[in-house]
């Protein structure tokens, strides 16, 4: 099907499928414009899930809250449902960030009118309901999906190209084509299914108690890319394995772990190079395999959220001269340079396939979360994402660099700004910089002393 050494995920819920256009999306504002514009076309429905919402967030170019514009397209007459996390007791200090069902998030329904249907949903305790996406038109030939890492609150909006505090690197797609059923099934799948669906305060506008008919058609071809949409999701969190279209029987009772599998798939077969950006890589089972990766030669590349403890596996991998482990950071209000959290999560390799989705290196989105994400096998596609992101890291065009020469151009860029930043110079070259050796902001750096 693919012209690609990575295999698929044989573990998932869902098969490979070609046919499929992708736009991809960097960072929080222009993605979330996209998603408003799509919002505004759209003919039938906007379906989504969302983990953390902060109830006073907007929207780009004055569209109102999150909810203002939703509550516009319901106001069009259209099906408009939303899949809120609630977390448990265990997870209960999340809740800040989450619009989890209080009386007040309550309130703030009732401020938008009807229209809106809700459920909210736990996960298996201890973990969150991950899942990041938004499906437009569903089960039409208008049918498009976003799937990404990006939470609804300020620090989402303010991309890079800001260069300001506060700030998040988020990578989506827009998927159309083929593998947005997928997307849809899996949306079909958490509504009947979400665990609050009985219980008093679970649900809310009319209708919200109605379960929803699973997709029964696939989409026609859009594109020439290859997606398989990949999940996590904890044994007996599902009961209804009711197949996608085109797709086999799966026993979703037993879980899935395709993302995983996939993850580890992908770095085994590299040839050439990985390109990772993630919050943190702290599973044990990632870094195993990007050991045996970097001592197979290929060039590799963390760009990972400077601001936190830095792992002594991942400091022993940079070690290697093909490992490069950097951070990246603008420009504070101060004029001084501030780290920018890293809240995309995807994995590039040869410059040939790719993933991006909301499940993070670690062992709760590989094991226990309910995550989703698309991998992808599409070179150009893949390439043009290397190309975007380096751009954007380096302040430098590397399309006519391919991907070891890129990822080695990265790697001096990243350690001549972590000289500057070790002499307290602001003067970078883009925003990529060295985490060799790891450090805290906030502190003095050594050269200071």
């Amino acid at each position: 099907m693919t012209d690609s050494a990575i295999p698929a995920a044989v573990s998932a819920s869902y098969p490979q499928r070609p046919g499929n256009l992708i736009r991809l999306l960097i960072d929080g504002e222009p993605a979330f414009r996209r998603i408003c514009e799509a919002i505004d076309a759209a003919q039938r429905s906007v379906w989504v899930t969302v983990t953390y919402m902060w109830a006073s967030f907007e929207m780009p170019d004055r569209r109102g809250t999150a909810l203002d514009v939703l509550r516009r397209a319901a106001a069009r007459g259209l099906d408009v449902r939303v899949i809120f996390w609630r977390p448990d007791e265990a997870t209960e200090h999340l809740r800040r960030d989450a619009f989890w069902g209080s009386e007040e998030h309550f309130q703030r329904l009732e401020a938008t009118g009807s229209g809106i249907r809700v459920r909210w949903d736990r996960a298996h305790p201890g973990f969150a309901q991950h899942q990041k996406s938004w499906l437009i038109d569903a089960g039409e030939k208008t049918e498009i999906a976003f799937v990404g890492g990006m939470n609804l609150n300020p620090h989402s909006v303010s991309g890079p190209e800001h260069q300001g505090e506060h700030q998040n690197h988020e990578v989506s797609i827009e998927l159309c084509g083929s593998s947005t059923v997928d997307v849809h099934h899996n949306f079909v799948q958490r509504w009947n299914e979400a665990s609050e669906r009985n219980v008093s305060g679970g649900v809310w506008g009319a209708g919200s108690e109605q379960k929803l008919p699973f997709p029964a058609i696939v989409p026609a071809p859009r594109g020439g890319a290859v997606v398989q949409v990949q999940r996590t999701v904890h044994s007996g969190r599902y009961t209804d394995g009711h197949p996608t279209p085109g797709g086999s029987p799966f026993d979703i009772r037993l879980g899935e772990r395709s993302n995983l599998e996939q993850y580890v798939a992908a770095i085994e077969a590299a040839r050439r190079s990985i390109h990772i950006e993630h919050s943190v890589v702290t599973s044990a089972e990632i870094v195993a395999h990007l050991h045996r990766a970097v001592q197979r030669e290929l060039e590799i590349t963390l760009i990972t959220t400077a601001d936190q403890a830095i792992s002594s596996e991942l400091v022993a991998l940079a070690r290697y001269n093909n490992f490069t482990l950097c951070g990246i950071a603008g420009v504070g209000f101060d004029g001084r340079r501030k780290p920018i959290a890293v809240q995309a999560k995807l994995m590039i390799v040869d410059d040939a396939w790719f993933t991006v989705g909301s499940c993070n290196l670690h062992a709760g989105s590989l094991f226990g979360s309910v995550e989703l994400n698309a991998a992808c096998w599409h070179s150009e596609t893949a390439r043009t994402l290397r190309v975007a992101l380096l751009k954007e890291h380096l302040g430098q065009d590397t399309t006519n660099l391919d991907d070891r020469a890129a990822a080695k151009l990265l790697r001096l860029i990243a350690k001549k700004n972590r000289q500057r930043f070790d002499t307290r110079e602001d003067t970078w070259q883009g925003l990529a910089f060295s985490l060799v050796p790891p450090i805290k902001f906030g502190t003095d750096p050594p050269s200071a002393h």
